[in-house]
């Protein structure tokens, strides 16, 4: 089965040549890509967080499988659904789900489900497969798009996932996650701020806990509670802030922005 593109031609060009052109604006390769564990990209339209997620991609070295951990918008599907399918589609090509891996997540798990349904029509998985795809074509991916919030559940799900990473060292993950949500650009960075310093002190429940109690409109918080558990089981043991913005650096309006950051995990 073949997932189709849900979002190409708004969040992202759907022509192969525009978006080849596009990625080798936004992708900024560093003289040293690092080995990590897990990396924090934005997901909104391109135009907006792509040159921040491009910085991000850029200065990590793709592994084989990529977990890509995304957030469900839709209330649709399990509370964490991992993909079904045998590939997904992109102007630049399909890429391959790593069915071992999905088999292997599925068999040892009290958690996570198969399910289609869930990132059917999900953007925030959605918009990372390009990037993959455009650094790293032979790699595969395990879309997973979680709709679970309970601390307790997401912990778990990283206690699994870190499982996966004592079996091999060909996987890495996405945590798919944007900032601030429609506030003044200010106070989006000191709020998101907050955020930001409990990921680079790799503290999955602090994180957890500073969103909540500072109500931080964080879309991802899951997803990066999650790849913050796995990757501090899995030895991570620093994370590094490679890009902060926010839309209005494009729309030119900071009353009511949405903050991007890209962020990784080693």
């Amino acid at each position: 089965m073949l997932r189709e593109t849900a979002v190409a031609g708004q969040f992202y060009p759907a022509d192969k040549k525009l978006l080849e052109n596009e990625l080798k604006k936004m992708v900024v390769v560093g003289e040293k890509r690092q080995k990590v564990l897990g990396l924090l990209a934005p997901h909104a339209g391109y135009v907006y967080s792509g040159p921040c997620a491009g910085q991000g991609y850029g200065r990590v070295e793709l592994t084989e499988t990529v977990i890509v951990l995304g957030v469900n918008h839709r209330g649709q599907g399990a509370p964490l659904a991992v993909d079904g399918n045998d590939s997904w589609a992109t102007p630049l090509g399909n890429v391959a789900i790593d069915a071992e891996l999905r088999s292997g997540l599925l068999g040892a798990s009290k958690l996570f489900a198969l399910d289609n349904e869930a990132g059917r029509l999900e953007h925030s998985l959605e918009v990372q497969v390009p990037f993959i795809h455009y650094i790293s074509p032979g790699s595969r991916i395990l879309p997973i798009t979680i709709a679970a919030h309970r601390l307790a559940d997401l912990l778990a799900a990283g206690h699994e996932i870190a499982a996966l990473f004592r079996e091999n060292e060909r996987i890495m993950m996405v945590a798919s996650s944007d900032m601030s949500h429609y506030i003044p650009a200010a106070k989006a960075r000191e709020l998101d701020f907050r955020a930001i310093e409990q990921l680079l002190k790799l503290d999955a429940q602090g994180l957890y806990r500073t969103v909540q109690e500072n109500c931080i409109s964080m879309c991802g918080v899951a997803p990066a509670v999650i790849m913050l558990a796995a990757a501090r089981e899995a030895g991570a043991t620093k994370a590094e802030l490679v890009c902060y913005t926010h839309s209005g650096e494009v729309s030119g309006d900071n009353d009511e922005v949405v903050g991007y950051a890209s962020l990784i995990v080693f």
